[in-house]
């Protein structure tokens, strides 16, 4: 006998009824706050490029989904495009957040390029959101 902590799962095991995603993320995950926060911004006001997607050529990404992940990379200290893209195929939170969506990182680094001044606009706005629900403990770490 093992005196180990050791989980009695088995990779190979199927599910009958699998678990989704909304179990696997707490009801107190930051990343729920993200997801209101977004849903309840008008993209197309604030000048987000795409908003309105036109009728031909390759769909684009949702403004919303790809805001919702640069505020996760934001709140998390992920800065990188790569990175990024690197979470959204192995991070739960994430994965529950885009609904599974999963940009490369041409399509992260484009949206940061070509919304620079609505995502400054944003980044304000949820700084102060944040403070009003009392989410920051304004302290800086080194």
């Amino acid at each position: 006998m093992s005196r180990y902590i050791a989980s009695h799962t088995d990779r190979n095991q199927i599910n009958l009824i699998p678990s989704s995603l909304a179990e696997m993320v707490s009801d107190d995950n930051p990343v729920r706050v993200i997801d209101v926060f977004v849903d309840s911004l008008d993209c197309k006001s604030m000048g987000f490029r795409y908003s309105i997607p036109k009728a031909v050529g390759r769909k684009p990404y949702n403004p919303a989904d790809m805001l919702k992940l640069y505020i996760y990379g934001y709140f998390n200290a992920i800065r990188s495009s790569r990175k990024l893209e690197t979470e959204c195929k192995r991070n739960i939170e994430l994965m529950w957040l885009l609904n599974e969506l999963k940009p490369d990182y041409r399509s992260i680094a484009d949206f940061r390029k070509d919304n620079i001044t609505a995502l400054k606009q944003v980044f304000n706005h949820f700084s102060m959101f944040c403070n009003e629900l009392g989410l920051y403990g304004k302290k800086l770490s080194r």
